[in-house]
């Protein structure tokens, strides 16, 4: 049977596999080896590396350290589901709670570097480090930064029996009967403590801090009677202070907050230098390729520019934010510091978890 001159050559070929055409078979293989590193030279060239270049193209998780149904909850399902209209895939909540924020924290710290596993942090991830030097995790080396979404206020409330109508009043009752007078708050260590703790430093006054397991206890308490004071998150008293079973003196923020514009600031109030803020803030574990934490950067910014996130800001009584990475973590590390020297000075540790 005769054959064509390209079928005696794909012969050739097919010969030239065997122990005599070693050789050809190396050059073919140098040769893609070359390929593949010119590929490479050119993606990175082109500010596209060829690991992330389809990123994202599956799931992504935004574990919430807190159990669901709260604030935090809430910022973040919202967040998740803005996210996810920008990235092109769906963006999910975990919630992983316990240890003060400690055990879902550790959990993203210990995840890939992938841009598919991110913590949303809040006020805890600037205070645990000071209140348990044992932690798992080296919060300021175990995660990238990606974005700083809101921050917010938080309320000086009290029981609406009580005579106290100012900052000023409180201070004169706390300071007429030392350690009388309670204050709530949802643990040891959350901002509703250390704004407390705050507010007797600078004020130089002896309120009894009194820890509940969670915030919705020790609001029942206050309107009760049980404690007479808090400095509580805007959005846990919101709906009591309008029904007038809480009464607001004051907000923690260093302006005076679009949702209670006739409310003074405490520092008006003549508490000088008091400023307490919550917060949130999106991160992911420490590697993230810079390309993806650019992604992440724009679509949470995005987001935060959002109608949803519009009505959002009135319902929680958020500043919104939404700057680069380096914003957040400039921030988060001025807050660290800020607090330390308070945790410092009044001795407070994590309860034993």
């Amino acid at each position: 049977m005769r054959t064509s001159e390209g079928d005696q050559c794909r012969a050739g070929d097919d010969r030239a596999s065997g122990p005599a055409g070693e050789p050809r078979a190396a050059s073919r293989f140098v040769w893609t080896v070359a390929a593949g590193l010119f590929a490479v030279v050119l993606a990175t060239l082109s500010g596209v590396a060829p690991a992330t270049a389809a990123y994202p193209d599956r799931v992504v998780r935004i574990v919430v350290p807190f159990a669901a149904g709260g604030g935090t909850d809430l910022i973040a399902r919202r967040l998740a589901d803005e996210m996810g209209k920008t990235l092109g895939q769906r963006v999910i909540v975990e919630n992983r709670p316990g240890a003060g924020t400690i055990l879902g924290s550790a959990a993203v710290a210990n995840s890939p570097p992938d841009g598919y596993t991110l913590l949303m942090a809040t006020f805890a991830h600037a205070v645990n480090p000071s209140l348990n030097p044992k932690l798992p995790y080296d919060t300021f080396k175990a995660f990238t930064p990606v974005a700083l979404i809101a921050r917010s206020f938080n309320v000086v409330a009290v029981n609406p029996q009580l005579p106290y109508r100012s900052v000023q009043e409180l201070i004169a009752a706390a300071k007429a009967e030392p350690g009388r007078i309670n204050f709530g708050s949802f643990g040891i260590g959350t901002s509703a403590h250390l704004a407390g703790e705050l507010f007797k430093n600078l004020a130089a006054v002896d309120l009894t801090h009194v820890p509940y397991q969670g915030a919705a206890p020790a609001i029942t308490d206050l309107m009760g009677g049980q404690i007479q004071v808090m400095f509580t998150t805007a959005a846990s008293v919101a709906s009591h202070v309008q029904s007038g079973q809480l009464r607001a003196l004051a907000v923690t923020s260093a302006t005076r907050a679009d949702l209670y514009p006739d409310l003074p600031t405490v520092a008006e109030s003549g508490v000088t230098g008091y400023v307490a803020e919550s917060w949130y803030g999106l991160y992911a574990p420490a590697g993230t390729p810079a390309d993806v934490v650019k992604v992440l950067n724009q679509s949470v910014r995005r987001a935060v520019e959002s109608e949803a996130f519009a009505k959002l800001k009135d319902l929680e009584g958020l500043t919104l934010e939404g700057g680069t990475p380096e914003d957040l973590d400039r921030y988060v590390r001025a807050e660290a510091a800020r607090w330390q020297r308070l945790i410092a000075a009044a001795n407070i540790r994590a309860e034993r978890q």
